[in-house]
């Protein structure tokens, strides 16, 4: 794969998100990890007949679909179970993920995965951006976007990579911890650097 891809991640509430879109805003593909694992799931797929005959009904939502808050309750507080998740979702979601990516026609591509470093997902990306916060606003945040208990939030944050390991590996960091105009000015500085790198990149080919 010759294109130049830049893997965003970073613990929940971190802001991946508004930092993924401003990426968009300036023209660039984002090809989405939580999005491809949704796809690879969705109703009439291998994958969620298997996993409604290993977890039983009770994650089928009323409408046929995955009901992921269900399913996520059960496997965070049971690293078996979501490590057989993990076995089954994981390749499929890969292939998914690389196949977006070979359809991109941006001069980069961002991946953005809050998986990113746990698996295989950062050997599909060239650089690594981390888009870290403080856990207590990791906390705040959350809370108010999902409307959970901090106890749950905690239990997320516990079963991702701890906040200094993650940094450890990053190429780029960005602290997420002022304001949207902020966080865009740091994503325009590194645009121009990834521009940079692309550009390399293809004179290369």
């Amino acid at each position: 794969m010759n294109k130049f891809v830049v893997g965003v991640t970073g613990g929940i509430g971190s802001g991946k998100t508004a930092a993924t879109d401003r990426f968009q805003s300036l023209g660039i593909t984002v090809v989405d990890a939580d999005l491809a694992s949704r796809v690879v799931v969705e109703s009439g797929r291998p994958a969620l007949k298997a996993i409604e005959e290993h977890f039983g009904s009770g994650v089928i939502a009323p409408d046929g679909q995955l009901d992921r808050r269900a399913l996520r309750e059960i496997v965070f507080a049971d690293p078996d179970e979501r490590k057989w998740l993990e076995r089954l979702t994981h390749p499929l979601i890969a292939q998914e993920i690389l196949s977006q990516i070979q359809s991109s026609t941006s001069p980069y591509t961002i991946l953005v995965s809050p998986l990113l470093l746990e698996g295989n997902q950062h050997q599909m990306v060239d650089r690594i951006l981390v888009i870290d916060v403080p856990q207590d606003i990791q906390i705040n945040r959350t809370i108010r976007r999902d409307t959970t208990t901090e106890a749950g939030v905690k239990a997320i944050i516990a079963a991702q990579m701890q906040r200094q390991q993650r940094c450890e590996k990053a190429d780029d960091i960005i602290v997420n911890d002022k304001d949207l105009a902020s966080l865009h000015e740091a994503i325009d500085r590194l645009h121009t650097t990834y521009l940079d790198m692309a550009n390399a990149r293809h004179k290369q080919l």
